[in-house]
Protein backbone atom coordinates (compact mmCIF):
# COMPACT_ATOMS: atom_id res chain seq x y z
CA UNK A 1 0.00 0.00 0.00
CA UNK A 2 1.35 3.44 -0.92
CA UNK A 3 2.31 6.00 1.94
CA UNK A 4 -0.17 8.11 0.57
CA UNK A 5 -3.13 5.78 0.74
CA UNK A 6 -2.70 4.70 4.14
CA UNK A 7 -6.26 5.26 6.16
CA UNK A 8 -5.71 7.06 9.05
CA UNK A 9 -8.78 8.26 10.05
CA UNK A 10 -11.88 6.51 7.94
CA UNK A 11 -15.43 8.20 7.52
CA UNK A 12 -18.38 6.98 5.59
CA UNK A 13 -17.13 8.56 1.83
CA UNK A 14 -14.08 10.31 2.60
CA UNK A 15 -10.88 9.83 5.02
CA UNK A 16 -7.96 11.54 6.04
CA UNK A 17 -4.36 9.95 5.30
CA UNK A 18 -0.88 11.12 5.69
CA UNK A 19 0.66 14.33 3.58
CA UNK A 20 2.09 13.17 0.61
CA UNK A 21 4.71 14.63 -1.32
CA UNK A 22 4.31 12.45 -4.51
CA UNK A 23 0.40 14.68 -4.80
CA UNK A 24 2.68 18.13 -5.33
CA UNK A 25 1.16 18.09 -8.88
CA UNK A 26 -2.58 17.86 -7.72
CA UNK A 27 -1.92 20.66 -4.72
CA UNK A 28 -0.12 22.82 -7.23
CA UNK A 29 -3.33 22.72 -9.72
CA UNK A 30 -5.59 23.26 -6.73
CA UNK A 31 -4.01 26.33 -4.93
CA UNK A 32 -3.91 28.29 -8.77
CA UNK A 33 -7.21 27.82 -9.04
CA UNK A 34 -8.75 31.38 -8.48
CA UNK A 35 -11.78 30.27 -6.92
CA UNK A 36 -9.80 28.14 -4.10
CA UNK A 37 -7.30 30.59 -3.64
CA UNK A 38 -9.41 33.23 -2.77
CA UNK A 39 -11.64 31.06 -0.97
CA UNK A 40 -8.49 30.95 1.22
CA UNK A 41 -7.69 34.28 0.80
CA UNK A 42 -4.14 33.30 -0.36
CA UNK A 43 -2.48 36.17 -2.39
CA UNK A 44 -1.90 33.45 -4.75
CA UNK A 45 -4.64 34.76 -7.05
CA UNK A 46 -1.94 37.67 -8.04
CA UNK A 47 0.11 35.24 -9.51
CA UNK A 48 1.73 31.65 -10.24
CA UNK A 49 2.05 29.49 -7.53
CA UNK A 50 4.92 26.97 -8.37
CA UNK A 51 5.27 23.31 -7.46
CA UNK A 52 8.09 23.75 -5.88
CA UNK A 53 6.64 25.98 -3.41
CA UNK A 54 3.90 24.01 -3.01
CA UNK A 55 6.28 21.57 -2.09
CA UNK A 56 7.89 23.40 0.56
CA UNK A 57 4.38 24.01 1.76
CA UNK A 58 3.56 19.89 1.93
CA UNK A 59 6.96 19.29 3.73
CA UNK A 60 5.62 21.91 6.46
CA UNK A 61 2.24 20.15 6.75
CA UNK A 62 3.49 16.78 6.39
CA UNK A 63 5.50 17.29 9.84
CA UNK A 64 2.56 18.53 11.51
CA UNK A 65 -1.02 18.10 12.59
CA UNK A 66 -2.12 17.82 9.11
CA UNK A 67 -4.01 15.16 6.46
CA UNK A 68 -4.72 14.48 2.84
CA UNK A 69 -8.38 14.42 2.24
CA UNK A 70 -8.68 11.41 -0.30
CA UNK A 71 -12.02 9.66 -1.31
CA UNK A 72 -12.35 5.91 -0.45
CA UNK A 73 -13.93 4.72 -3.35
CA UNK A 74 -11.16 5.38 -5.55
CA UNK A 75 -8.58 7.14 -3.21
CA UNK A 76 -8.49 10.44 -5.28
CA UNK A 77 -7.07 13.79 -3.50
CA UNK A 78 -9.81 16.23 -2.54
CA UNK A 79 -7.59 18.10 -0.65
CA UNK A 80 -6.10 18.92 2.93
CA UNK A 81 -6.94 19.88 6.24
CA UNK A 82 -5.61 19.80 9.83
CA UNK A 83 -4.28 22.19 12.74
CA UNK A 84 -1.81 24.71 12.73
CA UNK A 85 -1.24 26.73 16.25
CA UNK A 86 -1.65 23.98 18.23
CA UNK A 87 -0.88 24.63 21.96
CA UNK A 88 -1.14 21.56 23.78
CA UNK A 89 -0.76 23.00 26.92
CA UNK A 90 -3.87 25.16 26.84
CA UNK A 91 -5.59 22.55 24.35
CA UNK A 92 -6.09 24.00 21.38
CA UNK A 93 -5.69 24.50 17.90
CA UNK A 94 -6.75 26.51 14.42
CA UNK A 95 -8.31 24.65 12.06
CA UNK A 96 -7.47 24.83 8.00
CA UNK A 97 -9.22 23.29 5.20
CA UNK A 98 -8.10 23.22 1.67
CA UNK A 99 -10.87 20.85 -0.77
CA UNK A 100 -9.86 22.47 -4.09
CA UNK A 101 -10.90 19.20 -6.24
CA UNK A 102 -13.78 20.91 -7.60
CA UNK A 103 -15.35 18.28 -9.48
CA UNK A 104 -16.42 16.67 -6.50
CA UNK A 105 -17.99 20.13 -4.74
CA UNK A 106 -21.34 19.86 -2.99
CA UNK A 107 -21.51 16.17 -2.10
CA UNK A 108 -21.31 16.49 1.67
CA UNK A 109 -17.71 15.61 1.42
CA UNK A 110 -16.43 19.51 3.66
CA UNK A 111 -18.75 18.39 6.00
CA UNK A 112 -17.33 14.58 6.59
CA UNK A 113 -14.03 16.07 6.40
CA UNK A 114 -14.94 18.47 9.37
CA UNK A 115 -16.20 15.24 11.44
CA UNK A 116 -13.03 13.27 10.81
CA UNK A 117 -10.51 16.21 11.63
CA UNK A 118 -12.78 17.61 14.47
CA UNK A 119 -12.86 13.64 16.01
CA UNK A 120 -9.40 14.12 15.83
CA UNK A 121 -8.84 16.77 17.48
CA UNK A 122 -11.41 16.47 20.19
CA UNK A 123 -10.62 13.01 20.57
CA UNK A 124 -7.16 12.33 20.18
CA UNK A 125 -5.54 15.91 20.79
CA UNK A 126 -8.04 16.36 23.67
CA UNK A 127 -8.37 19.87 22.54
CA UNK A 128 -10.81 21.74 24.57
CA UNK A 129 -11.15 24.44 21.63
CA UNK A 130 -11.17 24.69 17.95
CA UNK A 131 -11.23 28.47 16.28
CA UNK A 132 -10.85 29.12 12.82
CA UNK A 133 -10.92 31.56 10.16
CA UNK A 134 -13.46 32.74 7.26
CA UNK A 135 -13.13 35.48 5.22
CA UNK A 136 -16.64 36.85 4.91
CA UNK A 137 -17.16 36.90 1.47
CA UNK A 138 -16.60 32.60 1.33
CA UNK A 139 -20.74 32.17 2.56
CA UNK A 140 -20.39 28.31 1.76
CA UNK A 141 -17.49 28.17 3.98
CA UNK A 142 -19.28 30.00 6.84
CA UNK A 143 -22.96 28.37 6.49
CA UNK A 144 -20.90 24.69 6.34
CA UNK A 145 -19.28 25.76 9.45
CA UNK A 146 -22.24 26.94 11.25
CA UNK A 147 -24.02 23.59 10.42
CA UNK A 148 -20.99 21.49 11.61
CA UNK A 149 -21.87 23.24 14.76
CA UNK A 150 -19.18 26.25 14.75
CA UNK A 151 -19.91 29.89 16.53
CA UNK A 152 -19.23 33.22 15.33
CA UNK A 153 -17.14 34.56 18.32
CA UNK A 154 -15.42 37.91 16.40
CA UNK A 155 -14.17 39.81 13.36
CA UNK A 156 -11.39 41.16 12.34
CA UNK A 157 -12.27 43.85 9.73
CA UNK A 158 -11.73 45.20 6.71
CA UNK A 159 -9.04 42.41 6.31
CA UNK A 160 -9.01 41.32 2.92
CA UNK A 161 -9.72 43.29 -0.03
CA UNK A 162 -10.92 41.23 -3.08
CA UNK A 163 -11.67 43.66 -6.61
CA UNK A 164 -11.34 46.42 -4.52
CA UNK A 165 -13.85 45.78 -1.50
CA UNK A 166 -13.03 44.78 2.05
CA UNK A 167 -14.11 41.83 3.93
CA UNK A 168 -14.03 40.98 6.98
CA UNK A 169 -12.49 37.61 8.49
CA UNK A 170 -14.83 36.11 10.77
CA UNK A 171 -13.31 34.29 13.76
CA UNK A 172 -15.23 30.95 14.82
CA UNK A 173 -14.76 28.08 17.62
CA UNK A 174 -15.83 24.92 19.10
CA UNK A 175 -15.75 23.87 22.41
CA UNK A 176 -15.22 20.04 22.92
CA UNK A 177 -18.43 19.51 24.61
CA UNK A 178 -20.17 20.81 21.66
CA UNK A 179 -19.15 18.41 19.29
CA UNK A 180 -20.76 14.58 18.90
CA UNK A 181 -17.63 12.09 18.13
CA UNK A 182 -18.90 10.31 15.25
CA UNK A 183 -16.15 8.15 13.85
CA UNK A 184 -13.18 7.55 15.93
CA UNK A 185 -14.76 7.05 19.15
CA UNK A 186 -17.17 4.45 17.48
CA UNK A 187 -14.22 2.88 15.77
CA UNK A 188 -12.18 2.85 19.72
CA UNK A 189 -15.17 1.53 21.75
CA UNK A 190 -15.84 -1.66 19.44
CA UNK A 191 -11.46 -2.53 20.81
CA UNK A 192 -11.25 -1.17 24.23
CA UNK A 193 -13.52 -0.20 27.10
CA UNK A 194 -13.77 3.36 28.14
Amino acid sequence: MEVRHIKKIVGDNVYLSPISLEDVEDYTEMVNNNIVSIGLGAPVYTGIYSKERELDVLKSLRDSYNFAVRLIGNNELLGNVGFHDVDLINKSGVLGMMLGNEKYYGKGYGRETLNLILDYGFSLLNFRNICLYVFEYNELAYNLYKKVGFKEVGRIRKRQEIMGKFYDSIIMDMLNEEFNSPYIKREIEKRYKF
